[in-house]
């Protein structure tokens, strides 16, 4: 099993916005970890538009990434087509994009280990053979 840790956008825009409720949680979390962080585009997207918001806050989250933050990984058209089969497969929750580049790299990565604030999705969400993710941080 690989031990990188997939970010996903509610767990970037707790780390970099103060004012979110998990902020200090998510931080402390983060602060700790010593593994490899991978993301996507699609999730630098989302995260930048709702920081949009705060002061600073796409800056900030361009800064983190281009700081090593984390490694973005980028698409293909593999990827794409694999995200198109994804969104069809959980409609009724439904998946978005950036959720669905997500699954792909945990497939390519072979990670379990997801950092986000969306429980109820991931709990949903299986790759690979059915694998279902590690959601972190914990719940205490």
């Amino acid at each position: 099993m690989a031990g990188e840790l997939l970010l996903d956008t509610g767990a970037l825009v707790s780390l970099l916005d103060r004012s979110q409720g998990d902020h200090r949680r998510f931080t402390e979390f983060f602060s700790g970890w010593q593994g490899a962080v991978v993301s996507t585009e699609a999730v630098l997207t989302e995260a930048t538009h709702l920081l949009g918001r705060a002061p600073n806050g796409r800056e900030l989250c361009l800064e983190f990434f281009l700081a090593g933050g984390a490694t973005l990984v980028p698409s293909s058209l593999t990827t794409l087509r694999r995200c198109r089969v994804l969104m069809e497969k959980y409609t009724d929750l439904p998946m978005d994009y950036a959720d669905a580049t997500l699954v792909v790299l945990a497939e390519e990565l072979g990670t379990d280990l997801v950092f986000t604030t969306d429980r109820r999705d991931f709990q949903v969400y299986r790759f690979g053979r059915d694998r279902p993710f590690r959601i972190l941080p914990s719940v205490a």
